[in-house]
């Protein structure tokens, strides 16, 4: 008993430290691109540009700024710009909405998007459904909203952030605070997954779901990792996907339908807590986000049974015992 304890904590850890590797080899890189970017203006020369769309949505042009700077970095500093923004006090609970849609669909990309590719999926796809994703949905609300007069109240938002740190010590402190948080959550997420499959409930949510990821096209066995990206975040349940990717233990299609899945709809209970901060509503942040998602995985699993489509969305992965 007590050895089988010790070699199970022994290859959780040693699962851990692969997986968090991996996942630093992807952020680090990722981050400092970010920084750099930022520094130069990138954030500002994607809002010029996404600006114009903005219109679609029912949003004024300076939510392209909003949007583009949680591109590049994520959600909190999308929502601290949101704040500093001449004129979002008057916007409407709908309008908060939209743009906390868009929010969701597309944030941290630099490092999201190579999580998806390290996994097996291919850049230029995923990037067009997250950023094509937001705008359908987008524009979907927002004609929804528009014609069915709902959420047109001035928005009230619940709270206002404190501004961050801008010095480079700062920064540098909170990207250190964030990998050390990820190394953790790694460990804790690989534990729980091992005693799911230990106490037979990983099996269980794969018979209760099994009609649903039949429908949505993703394979049982990527089940307990897809639940984990959609409840945490992109960043833990990727992780977990290079992980059966890299050991060859769940198909390229599987991979790519369970990453998108999570580009589209994952940390739904932070990210959607942290966008209701802007006035968001659930009905456009959780429930049509949810069923965008479900709806659009659906699609593309049946798009993905040709080997045409195959080779266009997703990329092979080597196994590790091949490198």
């Amino acid at each position: 008993m007590y050895r089988a304890l010790l070699h199970s904590i022994r290859e959780i850890l040693t699962d851990s430290y692969r997986v968090i590797l991996t996942l630093f080899k992807v952020m680090v890189p990722a981050i400092l691109i970010v920084k750099l970017l930022t520094e130069l203006g990138a954030a500002e020369l994607l809002g010029h540009l996404f600006a114009p769309l903005m219109g679609w949505m029912g949003l004024p042009p300076e939510a392209g700024l909003i949007w583009a700077s949680a591109m590049l970095t994520n959600i909190y500093t999308g929502i601290i710009i949101f704040f500093s923004t001449t004129g979002t006090e008057h916007w409407s609970i709908a309008q908060a909405t939209i743009l906390g849609t868009l929010l969701l669909s597309a944030h941290n990309l630099p490092v999201e998007i190579r999580v998806a590719q390290k996994a097996g999926c291919r850049v230029i796809p995923q990037l067009l459904l997250r950023i094509g994703g937001g705008i359908v949905l987008s524009v979907l609300l927002h004609q929804f909203y528009q014609h069915s007069e709902t959420l047109q109240a001035v928005n009230r938002v619940p709270w206002v952030p404190q501004p961050e740190d801008p010095s480079l010590l700062g920064w540098t402190l909170g990207q250190l605070k964030t990998l050390a948080w990820t190394a953790g959550v790694i460990v804790l997420l690989l534990t729980a997954l091992r005693l799911l499959r230990l106490l037979g409930i990983e099996r269980l949510l794969e018979w209760l779901l099994r009609p649903l990821l039949k429908l949505i096209g993703i394979a049982p066995g990527a089940l307990s990792i897809t639940l984990i990206g959609m409840t945490l975040g992109l960043a833990y349940g990727g992780g977990l996907l290079i992980r059966e990717a890299e050991r060859g233990d769940i198909a390229p299609a599987d991979i790519f339908a369970a990453i998108s899945l999570l580009g589209l709809c994952h940390s739904l209970i932070e990210d959607t807590l942290l966008v209701m901060l802007i006035g968001a509503d659930l009905s456009g942040i959780f429930w049509a986000r949810l069923g965008f998602a479900l709806l659009v995985i659906a699609l593309l699993s049946r798009t993905l049974k040709h080997p045409y489509w195959q080779k266009l969305l997703v990329r092979s992965v080597v196994p590790t015992a091949e490198r």
